[in-house]
């Protein structure tokens, strides 16, 4: 699945998606610094799965946690800080992503072999100064 997006129209893009992929409880983010992974991050929580306190991204925290009537608890991890998986486990990734709940992965690479089997990994990439183009893998 791709879709290319703006900013206006992505949670359109958001909907999509998760319509598509509700049944998948990781999801990895791929993309450059600057791409969009917190933005397409709070949009899907925002407009799709009707989270009203959705923070910026957990870059300093890791790990941020949200209920949605629609689906559950949501964890949301930004691995951009994290050296390795051995300092991934000692922050609660592990923990976090066994708990049952839909995680939602941004740099997914800093611990990739912590990520299950079953991971949908979602690459975004820069058309242009607005516009992104969202794909599954």
């Amino acid at each position: 699945m791709e879709i290319t997006f703006t900013h206006t129209d992505i949670a359109a893009a958001a909907a999509a998606f998760f319509k598509a992929f509700q049944n998948r409880r990781y999801w990895a983010f791929d993309a450059p610094m600057g791409a969009g992974k917190t933005t397409f991050i709070n949009a899907l929580c925002r407009e799709v799965l009707h989270i009203k306190d959705v923070s910026s991204s957990p870059t300093f925290s890791i790990i941020n946690e949200y209920e949605s009537e629609a689906c559950g608890k949501i964890i949301h991890m930004d691995w951009y800080r994290l050296k390795d998986e051995e300092e991934a486990i000692q922050a609660g990734v592990e923990d976090a992503l066994y708990a049952g709940a839909l995680c939602l992965i941004e740099w997914p690479e800093k611990a990739a072999g912590l990520l299950p089997d079953e991971t949908l990994y979602l690459h975004i990439d820069i058309v242009d100064e607005h516009t992104r183009k969202i794909t599954a893998e």
